[in-house]
């Protein structure tokens, strides 16, 4: 089956509504981050509490992704995922109503912090429903291979609209207004993400099919390298971006970070629906330990970038390493993991990405006050040096994988 052929049966055993409501469901969270640090840093006129109130949401996310992917496991998706988009849209209504020049730090870090905690996350979620959605369909693992594609890619392009969108809605409606209407957007479309059928193939497939009730352990060293992987690929995003804000502010040109850094999510995009056309006997730990090489490659001219210019050819470049990377990183975890623990191994990944943000961009900021956007690039290459040595240590345990057989379980 060739990749076009895929995506057309993917597109026709679901319809295009799913593909559109998954998509927008993820927005929000993409748009919540920068939306609260917009938000809080222009009536607080302190960059210091926007930019802490950011990191708590982020971080906070991390912690409750995972919580609430077991619990979909356990539960289902829809129950979970129809409280977690009311909560999160709720939280960030309230994030807007205690922002104020008067306000307590502690009451809007609080907001930004439950709110950061019940945001849902689509992406890894909706990773899970393609195995049962596509078990009837013939030629399973080129149409998962497909969806796992299409999702990564997807996850790329929310993270390039949603600060894109905070951006154009807050010179519209405010910075205030740019985060209301993410509110909206999550509680109409996690909503109807959460109550859509394929919810239900998954919570059919774990009581019915007896994986519920399996014992297997979630963790094991297969598992725990992509963990590791995704903290890299994270690191990589977060000091990417601050060293993209320190060029771009050195060369007069703040306002233009955020564009320059979307064009990394292009390439990624193009690679990440290119990939599914690669042959099946290339198997995900080859793609992986071969798109972190391509990291490493593609990283290392951003510690000779000295220019607008020069830096968008080289992230335009870097981003077509990092879409193949992640979906080799997340195919995997769906073959490593027992199939009820889907959930919960799809959002760790999720966290272990925005800790490693986190990190990196931490970790990047405090190299720059002290020697500009070289050292913080110096920590993006680093962490693809690191992604290499993960994929190559770990290769061999990877490449016996083999995908999970629901007629087995």
């Amino acid at each position: 089956m060739s990749a076009i052929a895929a995506y057309r049966a993917l597109l026709r055993i679901v319809g295009p509504a799913y593909i559109l409501v998954a998509f927008l469901g993820r927005i929000p969270l993409a748009m919540s981050q920068l939306g609260v640090l917009v938000l809080v840093s222009s009536e607080l006129d302190s960059y210091g509490t926007g930019g802490a109130a950011a990191g708590i949401l982020a971080i906070a996310n991390a912690v409750g992704s995972p919580i609430a992917g077991a619990l979909a496991d356990r539960i289902g998706q829809r129950p979970v995922v129809l409280v977690q988009s009311l909560v999160g849209a709720a939280g960030l209504a309230a994030v807007v109503l205690v922002t104020d020049p008067d306000a307590s730090r502690a009451l809007i870090f609080t907001a930004a912090g439950v709110t950061g905690f019940a945001m849902p996350q689509v992406g890894p979620l909706a990773r899970v429903r393609w195995r049962p959605i596509t078990r009837d369909a013939g030629d399973q693992r080129r149409l998962v291979d497909a969806a796992f594609s299409y999702e990564g890619a997807a996850d790329e392009a929310s993270f390039v609209l949603g600060p894109a969108l905070i951006g154009v809605l807050a010179i519209i409606a405010a910075p205030a207004g740019a985060l209301l209407a993410a509110a909206v957007i999550l509680a109409v479309f996690g909503s109807w993400f959460a109550v859509h059928w394929t919810s239900e193939l998954v919570a059919k497939r774990s009581t019915t099919d007896g994986s519920g009730a399996g014992s297997e352990p979630l963790w094991s060293v297969a598992f725990a390298v992509l963990v590791l992987a995704q903290l890299c690929i994270g690191t990589i995003f977060g000091s990417v971006q601050t060293g993209t804000a320190v060029l771009a502010r050195a060369e007069g040109h703040a306002g233009s970070a955020g564009l320059i850094h979307a064009v990394l999510g292009i390439g990624s995009v193009t690679a990440g629906l290119a990939i599914t056309a690669l042959p099946e006997r290339i198997l995900y730990a080859t793609r992986m330990l071969v798109a972190a090489v391509g990291l490493l490659l593609l990283s290392a001219p951003l510690l000779l970038v000295d220019s607008i210019p020069a830096l968008v050819g080289v992230i335009a470049l870097l981003g077509f390493a990092v879409a193949p990377y992640m979906i080799s990183n997340f195919a995997l975890a769906g073959i490593l993991v027992p199939v009820h623990r889907v959930g919960t191994a799809m959002t760790l990944l999720a966290g272990a990405t925005g800790i490693g943000y986190a990190l990196g961009a931490s970790i990047a900021g405090r190299l720059a006050d002290d020697g500009g956007h070289t050292p913080a690039f110096a920590v993006t290459v680093g962490a693809a040096g690191v992604a290499v040595l993960l994929a190559g240590v770990a290769n061999k345990a990877l490449r016996e994988a083999r995908p999970y057989d629901p007629l087995a379980a």
